[in-house]
């Protein structure tokens, strides 16, 4: 008859390594995880300042789009004053030369009733 064999505590090096290994890998992944959670709150942080100034921003452009807005008309009137003085000045201008031929018509006007009553006087 065969002989049970006895139990015998040895000792194999893949089990420990193995053993090593996998605990060292709970440590890794524990300290990741605890870095990812960290970060995520500096990094939630950094995502609010930043929406707090892209709000600045945006009400910053809002207030730039309504100065060319209020730009574009001034220029726009000033154009149009520009337009309209132009027609005032010419016109003046046409009224300025008017006045001189009425002026004219009435030197000549004066000047025949003046020649009539020379004329007159004489005879």
């Amino acid at each position: 008859m065969v002989a049970t064999p006895k139990w015998r505590f040895e000792f194999n090096l893949n089990t420990f390594v193995i053993l090593f290994g996998f605990a060292g890998g709970l440590i890794a992944w524990g300290a990741t995880w605890e870095r990812v959670n960290a970060n995520q709150d500096a990094h939630s942080r950094s995502i609010d300042r930043l929406d707090n100034r892209m709000t600045a921003v945006e009400a910053t452009i809002r207030q730039i789009d309504n100065h060319e807005l209020r730009i574009s008309a001034v220029e726009k009137q000033a154009a149009e004053a520009a337009t309209s003085m132009r027609a005032v000045e010419s016109t003046l201008n046409n009224l300025s030369s008017d006045m001189r031929l009425v002026r004219e018509i009435l030197q000549r006007l004066e000047d025949t009733g003046r020649q009539r009553e020379a004329a007159r006087q004489r005879d």
